[in-house]
């Protein structure tokens, strides 16, 4: 893939390096940019980093993709892009589809769908806001290695607001809304399972109740840290486990026939490239709304 930038300096900056930062380029990116011929043009000119650029220069900046992700397999598998440029693509991910290939899902993952769709592109895979295999809705997926490393210090930073719906089992317990702030680490003797821990990293989750539904409750999340297992650890902990969670729900323990209903319902961010504010918001899956229309006759 190849992307063209044109900036006009707008102010003063020691050096085009300090302007890049300004824009959110990591030192990666700048390293990166460093190896192509003709990376980095100012006024029309090869320039080098330390060189100083003056009020309403032009500057432009080309992004090189000459490689591929290697070893994974290019699947057509269906994808639901809610929206896309040349620089990320967000995508509505369904459940049961893991981020990577992994054991036992080599061929099933968003990474082997978006190798196939660019599969005429130089494309590299690079997942922003990484979900669970069960976990359904947005996900940022960068295009080249300059939005990526803008993204990742965005979400570093907290730039990238994310918001989560779930569903509940409460039993009318749960308060209106809340924060839960409590360190969480990893179970002993397991690589996947988290729990609440003294000893683990501090991990903030806010929640909102939507509806009630009989034993069920609606909610909306929103996450102050990024854990694995955040929401799931979080809601279980404090007596309102989500509805199918097999590792976290007492009543879901071990079945293979439900997931987590976890979903992630809207992005909030500022464009890696364009600095403009992207907002998007994806409907509720088929299977919250039907435990939704199943609850409402409990009520």
């Amino acid at each position: 893939m190849e992307r063209e930038i044109l900036y006009i300096i707008d102010g003063e900056y020691r050096d085009i390096a300090s302007f890049l930062k300004s824009k959110g380029y990591s030192s990666s990116n700048i390293i990166d940019l460093k190896k192509y011929e003709n990376g980095i043009m100012l006024n029309g000119v090869w320039a080098y980093m330390n060189q100083k650029p003056e009020l309403n220069d032009r500057l432009l900046v080309r992004v090189c993709e000459y490689k591929k992700s290697e070893n994974i397999v290019p699947v057509d598998i269906k994808l639901d892009i809610k929206y896309e440029d040349e620089d990320i693509v967000v995508i509505n991910k369904p459940g049961d589809m893991p981020i990577h290939p992994s054991l036992n899902n080599y061929e099933n993952s968003l990474a082997n769908a978006l190798m196939h769709y660019y599969k005429d592109k130089n494309f590299v895979f690079r997942c922003i806001n990484r979900l669970d295999k069960d976990t359904t809705g947005l996900t940022i997926v960068a295009k080249h290695f300059l939005s990526a490393g803008i993204l990742n210090i965005a979400m570093q930073k907290r730039q990238i607001k994310r918001v989560y719906n779930a569903i509940v089992r409460d039993e009318g317990r749960l308060a209106k809304e809340g924060i839960i702030d409590l360190p969480i680490a990893r179970e002993n003797d397991t690589l996947i399972k988290r729990k609440v821990s003294e000893d683990g990293q501090r991990a903030v989750t806010y929640f909102k109740m939507i509806k009630r539904f009989g034993e069920y409750s609606l909610i909306e999340l929103r996450l102050e840290t990024g854990r694995t297992h955040q929401i799931r650890v979080h809601m279980s902990h404090i007596g309102a486990p989500l509805a199918g969670d097999y590792l976290y729900n007492e009543n879901e323990y071990g079945k293979k026939d439900v997931r987590p209903l976890l979903h992630s319902k809207s992005l909030d961010f500022i464009h890696p490239v364009t600095g403009e504010r992207i907002y998007l918001e994806c409907d509720l899956p088929l299977d919250f709304k039907e435990k939704i229309m199943i609850g409402k006759y409990y009520v």
